[in-house]
């Protein structure tokens, strides 16, 4: 099975995915919002994860989840 036919990750949903991505994964670690998650404990490194899972699943146009789900948001071809 070739990359293309795995994709079930639309452009939109792409884009979503990576802005979401950047702001979790950079909320834990800038300092003018690390404030917020100073009592958080590993949290904040679980929140900046999924930062980088959102973003990998965006590059990959391939989220797991989707699949297991049956969701496809890419365009018909």
């Amino acid at each position: 099975m070739e990359l293309g036919e795995m994709a079930n990750v639309g452009n939109i949903d792409r884009w979503v995915r990576v802005v979401v991505g950047v702001v979790l994964l950079a909320l834990p670690l800038l300092p003018m919002t690390a404030g917020m998650f100073a009592g958080w404990g590993a949290w904040k490194f679980a929140v900046a994860i999924v930062g980088v899972v959102l973003i990998a699943t965006a590059g990959l146009r391939f989220c797991p989840l989707y699949r297991i789900l049956g969701v496809n948001t890419c365009a018909l071809r």
